[in-house]
């Protein structure tokens, strides 16, 4: 009541409170409706008082049974101060948020007691954690306006940590130089999308940046001089269990194939280097969900919750296409549970404020071409992918399209003219031999180009190149 007879008071006053509070957060609905009438005469830039009010009310049954018009008057005249309007109307959300606290606890309560053989209890705790975040969300994320002097003073304090650091990164480092100059390492807020067609890399090179950024440590400023501090990294891997993605990093730091580690088809030198690889690997800041067919905000659950409790400085996701898409979303096709997908990795870097890197397939349409580079228009639902992310990467290796294309005989050739185009076959591909290719197609805040990157198929290590007789546009 002290609320709405500030703003019918003053109608300032509903400036103050109208980005959190809305209609439905009053426990009186009779509030409610009043509220939300005044916003309507309000955005109309009419005014709302009583007397405006009581026309709009005139045949309204609920008002009439707690005293019509004179309620209004009575309203308007309980207004203390106009000036702890926003108070107000936090208390009355905060109530608002205990009430549906109640209301949900009673709903877990009774769908634990129902023994439904399609609704196990895990499922029922996911549930519960959505329903839970969902609430904890009404309101978080709208900021409103910030005056630019605050947004300069914001932009001057990263440009100065980015300054007082040794390196030219300001995000998170993928652990490939080259790579790292052309991004600047991985920013924080930004959603950034690998996409390759199979067998091109894509998982091995999301374990190397998850194990490169793991290893790091980032500068922390503080009143005593500042200390250094792990990154932690979140993966969630869709598609392997967790047990062969750390095969997978086993390999690559052991230098063994991984699939003689899973055979065990090892020698005793080889194990003695996995048993030492894997004794440093213990305190490494990595940690890994496996959990089939997660949708967006079970996976934003279970990060918040891990930031809260360990921190958290990388997302990967192991791929975009295996998210299940929200369950109360429209069935309007694949495109658009894909860009509801895109759309909520995307709010989930902003909110979090971490980089987040998701992996996603490409389309058939690069088998078609004879420049197998892949291209912004052939990502799968490439609409929603790249408009939502920050920076697109593809991953290609030439290598590997010319052992499948290697020349056989045409009719009526003569041998010399088959041999010669054998050998310039075989030269393309003694040069390709070991490379990668990681094209930057779009960078929102910064240049596109491609690294070049060695590429060892054995232990699917991507690494630096070593030799460095590149052309300078090969670099970037």
């Amino acid at each position: 009541m002290a609320l709405l007879g500030a703003i019918l008071s003053n109608n300032r006053s509903y400036e103050r409170v109208q980005e959190f509070l809305h209609a439905d957060h009053f426990a009186e609905p009779i509030h409610g409706r009043i509220y939300a009438a005044c916003a309507t005469l309000i955005d109309r830039g009419q005014l709302a008082a009583p007397v405006t009010l009581k026309n709009y009310f005139e045949h309204d049954g609920t008002l009439t049974e707690v005293g019509g018009s004179e309620y209004l008057a009575r309203l308007a005249g309980s207004v203390i101060t106009i000036q702890n309007a926003q108070d107000l109307g936090r208390e009355i959300y905060d109530c608002f948020l205990r009430r549906e606290l109640i209301d949900l606890g009673e709903i877990i309560v009774n769908k634990a007691f129902d023994h439904d053989l399609d609704d196990s209890a895990t499922q029922q705790i996911e549930t519960a954690e959505e329903h839970l975040f969902n609430l904890a969300e009404q309101g978080a994320s709208e900021t409103g306006f910030v005056d630019f002097k605050t947004a300069i003073i914001s932009a001057i304090d990263m440009a100065t940590a980015a300054y007082k650091r040794e390196s030219d990164l300001v995000g998170v480092p993928s652990g490939f130089t080259d790579l790292d100059k052309l991004l600047g390492g991985l920013h924080d807020s930004d959603l950034v999308i690998i996409a390759a067609r199979p067998s091109m890399g894509k998982t091995a090179l999301a374990t190397n940046i998850a194990y490169n950024a793991a290893s790091s440590r980032k500068f922390r400023d503080s009143p005593d001089g500042g200390f250094d501090e792990q990154e932690v990294v979140a993966f969630y891997s869709l598609e392997m269990s967790a047990e062969q993605l750390a095969t997978r990093i086993l390999s690559e730091q052991a230098h063994v194939r991984s699939d003689a580690i899973r055979r065990g088809d090892i020698k005793e030198e080889e194990y003695h280097r996995i048993f030492a690889v894997s004794q440093a690997l213990h305190t490494l800041p990595l940690f890994i969900d496996d959990t089939p067919a997660l949708t967006v905000s079970a996976l934003r659950t279970r990060a918040r919750r891990l930031k809260r409790q360990k921190g958290l400085s990388l997302i990967i996701v192991d791929y975009l296409q295996l998210i299940n898409p929200p369950r109360n979303g429209r069935a309007d096709g694949r495109v658009q549970e894909v860009s509801e997908i895109t759309r909520g990795l995307k709010a989930l870097a902003k909110e979090l404020h971490v980089p987040v890197i998701a992996l996603s397939q490409l389309s058939r349409a690069v088998e078609q071409r004879e420049d197998k580079r892949p291209q912004l228009s052939d990502l799968r639902e490439s609409g929603s992918i790249e408009q939502d992310a920050d920076v697109v990467m593809f991953i290609y290796r030439e290598e590997y399209y010319r052992e499948r294309e290697k020349p056989t005989p045409r009719d009526n050739e003569k041998d010399d003219i088959y041999l010669e185009r054998l050998h310039r076959h075989e030269d393309l591909l003694e040069k390709a031999r070991n490379k990668a290719e990681v094209i930057v197609a779009k960078q929102r805040h910064g240049p596109i180009g491609t690294v070049v990157l060695q590429f060892n198929g054995n232990y699917t290590q991507f690494a630096d190149l070593v030799s460095d007789d590149r052309l300078p546009e090969e670099r970037f």
